[in-house]
């Protein structure tokens, strides 16, 4: 949280739209070109889904003076102007995912799916590493015909995939497993079609690009060789690029199918540091305001938006030949308790 008492900034399903989570509500803007749709005055909320552009939305309590239970999840109606529907857990919700047929919960050590939105009905229990940042995500594009999700498996380091889509109350299955990194999984995202992810650890130095079918890693990018903490990860919609943001204030962008637009290491690849050398780094970057909150996606194939806790959106546009410029900068929030939508 920050002095405009952001708590959190999440995107919908397509990237459209952008939840606000402030101590005194939720704010919810279009991405492009930037704007605000509604405003709610739910006290302190500290996450967001929205269930792609629908009147329906779930919510975390949170924040300092939280007018809900943090341990449920508020299903809201914004044609109904009411909440409709509540999911309470033994503990305190990280985070939530929702999809036209499926909700996820995420506590700190577990994952519960319930179908949705007719009948609430739990299916099945994943367990996980102690998890406080709610890790979890699911296949964005509804037309999948899989809804794989993503999550820190039991093992440091380690990804559980599962594909929800069929599953029953009384079905058992066993996710698959990828042995990804070596420290703790910070970020995950996955590509629209369900077919990728991208994974980073703690150290955020490398991000890492796994096939959901052979399970194996097809692409190892750098973001840098200095720790950092990653914010976001996202791909863009037809999968060719990824894009990133990190508290060095920097957003990298890197190619996903034309791998050798990405730049490489001038040092010798039989140097000591040969596995150094052999990462593939960013193709462009942008700068945004170091050490602030920022969630990145892409607008267009060649276009890149930043919004970030400090109130502020960024837009840059990008070749494939590296150059970069800013498109576009707006403040978005000025003041939570002041601001009219």
């Amino acid at each position: 949280m920050n002095e405009k008492g952001i708590i959190s900034l999440s995107f919908n399903q397509d990237r459209t739209c952008f939840a606000c989570c402030t101590e005194t509500g939720l704010r919810i803007y279009n991405v492009e070109p930037v704007s605000p749709r509604e405003k709610f005055d739910f006290g302190g909320v500290s996450k967001c889904e929205m269930l792609n552009r629908t009147n329906l939305f779930a919510i975390i309590a949170g924040g300092k003076y939280p007018k809900y239970s943090q341990n449920t999840v508020l299903i809201y109606d914004a044609l109904l102007q009411k909440f409709v529907m509540e999911i309470t857990c033994a503990s305190n919700v990280k985070s939530v995912r929702m999809r036209r047929n499926k909700i996820i919960v995420v506590t700190m050590d577990k994952i519960s799916v319930f179908t949705f939105p007719s009948v609430v009905k739990h299916i099945i229990n994943l367990d996980t590493r102690p998890n406080p940042m709610g890790l979890c995500e699911i296949t964005p594009l509804e037309t999948s015909t899989k809804q794989i999700i993503a999550y820190p498996g039991n093992k440091i380091g380690s990804i559980h995939l599962m594909d929800v889509s069929n599953l029953e109350a009384t079905s058992s299955s066993a996710p698959a497993i990828l042995n990804a990194h070596q420290g703790e999984i910070s970020c995950l995202a996955i590509n629209p079609l369900g077919t990728l992810i991208a994974s980073a650890s703690s150290k955020g130095t490398l991000i890492r690009i796994w096939d959901t079918s052979h399970k194996v890693k097809v692409a190892e990018l750098r973001r840098g060789s200095d720790t950092a903490t990653l914010y976001c990860i996202n791909f863009s919609p037809n999968s060719e690029f990824l894009c990133c943001s990190s508290d060095k204030g920097t957003i990298h962008i890197f190619a996903v199918i034309e791998s050798d637009l990405n730049r490489r290491s001038s040092l010798s690849p039989f140097s000591f540091f040969s596995s150094y050398c052999q990462s593939q780094w960013a193709l462009a970057t942008f700068t945004v305001p170091p050490e602030v909150g920022c969630i990145c996606t892409f607008l267009t194939l060649d276009t890149v938006a930043a919004i970030c806790l400090d109130g502020t959106y960024h837009k840059f546009g990008f070749s494939k030949d590296g150059t970069s410029r800013r498109k576009a900068f707006q403040i978005y929030l000025h003041n939570c308790e002041d601001e009219e939508i």
